[in-house]
């Protein structure tokens, strides 16, 4: 089930110490900028010590501090506008080599990702694919890049794979009509969270259609509807969310299909080809 930090904290207020109450307060009046310091800053800020913030996050119920950090981020980035999700990336990136902290926080995604993610939920999901009478892709607002790139792929290895485009809620429903038991429908949704996605995902649910959720964590709002959750770390990145480590569970699980269609993906490659040689598609030239 979700927890609400925000409201168990204000529920639990009158049962906390002195020194709890006084970071409560702090978190729930600046959760934006509690969000992203260390124990020791939220400390400091509040003048209690780094053991007693600690303590604070175990007492709610969490591992430790950065359990509790997580979830206090994963509020901040459903609920941020643009204008704020950049400022506070800039404060995190602060000046410099703006190219290496990047590209080293991407990484560190990528590293997250694997040791976080269900290998389980992904065999599930690649089999599903492989079964499917039918496969719909869905991914709007900046999850969109990432649908289109599984569409296209997954284009060249079956036959029925249709990309769900909509700008309202009945274009949805509309090509969406026909889903039923034994079609997939791969749901890619990263904050900030469309509604949209989420009508989406509950009306394939509804009509008996397996759910594959590729998303940031178990507290997004399309999970509780997945057959299939793969969560890919997609922390900020400026006003929008850095999307490498979701990309490359979508390589992954197009490498996984394409190896258990290997015998009809050859001969269809093999047809490609000879129309990409036919009329010449792609620039043979070395130079």
């Amino acid at each position: 089930m979700k927890r609400n930090l925000l409201s168990e904290i204000q529920d639990r207020m009158s049962g906390f110490s002195k020194s709890q109450k006084i970071i409560s307060e702090y978190i729930l009046n600046n959760y934006d900028k509690a969000a992203y310091m260390t124990a020791s800053k939220l400390g400091a800020a509040v003048k209690v010590s780094e053991s007693t913030v600690v303590r604070f996050a175990i007492e709610l119920g969490y591992d430790g501090y950065p359990d509790f950090q997580h979830s206090l981020q994963e509020i901040v980035r459903a609920k941020l506008n643009s204008f704020q999700r950049m400022e506070i990336t800039n404060n995190l990136i602060g000046n410099g080599d703006v190219l290496s902290k990047v590209l080293i926080s991407d990484i560190d995604k990528i590293k997250r990702t694997i040791e976080d993610i269900d290998h389980t939920a992904f065999e599930a999901a690649v089999n599903s694919l492989v079964d499917a009478k039918h496969i719909y892709v869905v991914g709007l607002g900046s999850s969109s890049v990432l649908a289109q790139s599984l569409n296209h792929s997954l284009n060249m290895i079956f036959d029925d794979v249709k990309y769900i485009m909509a700008t309202s809620i009945t274009e949805i429903y509309e090509q969406l009509i026909s889903i039923s038991k034994g079609d997939v429908m791969v749901a890619i949704s990263f904050p900030r969270y469309s509604k949209k996605m989420i009508t989406a995902v509950t009306f394939a649910k509804r009509s008996g259609a397996d759910v594959i959720a590729l998303t940031d964590s178990a507290q997004s709002p399309i999970a509780s509807a997945a057959d299939q959750l793969l969560c890919a770390r997609s922390d900020m990145a400026s006003f929008a969310d850095s999307l490498v480590a979701p990309l490359s569970v979508i390589n992954a699980l197009v490498v996984a299909v394409s190896r258990k269609k290997q015998d009809e993906l050859t001969v269809r490659l093999h047809q490609l080809e000879k129309i990409w040689d036919e009329f010449n598609v792609y620039d043979t030239n070395q130079g």
